[in-house]
C-alpha cells in the first residue's frame, strides 16, 4: 500500500511541474508562419493575409499557410431572440 503511495505521490508531481505548452495557432488571424531553423523552428499566427505573410518570409527558411483554427466570423450580428 505504500509503496501505491509513493508511486501516484510520485506521478503527480512529475505532471504538475511538467512545462505547459502555449496555444500555437491564434484564433483571430487566418494565417500562420512556420520559420525554420537548426535549433528548432517556430509558428506565429499573427497575419491578417498571405501577402503580408509572404513579405515577413521573403529570405528566409519559412512558409506560410491558412490558419487551420481561424474563427472565421459572418458580417452578421448573433440573432437576438426577444422575450415574450
Amino acid at each position: 500500500m505504500h509503496l501505491l503511495a509513493c508511486t501516484i505521490l510520485t506521478i503527480a508531481t512529475v505532471l504538475i511541474f511538467a512545462p505547459a505548452r502555449a496555444q500555437t495557432y491564434d484564433p483571430n488571424y487566418p494565417v500562420c508562419i512556420q520559420t525554420y531553423s537548426i535549433g528548432g523552428g517556430s509558428i506565429d499566427c499573427s497575419f491578417t493575409s498571405l501577402s503580408q505573410c509572404a513579405a515577413s518570409a521573403s529570405g528566409r527558411a519559412a512558409q506560410c499557410y491558412n490558419n487551420p483554427y481561424f474563427a472565421q466570423r459572418d458580417g452578421k450580428p448573433p440573432r437576438q431572440r426577444g422575450v415574450y
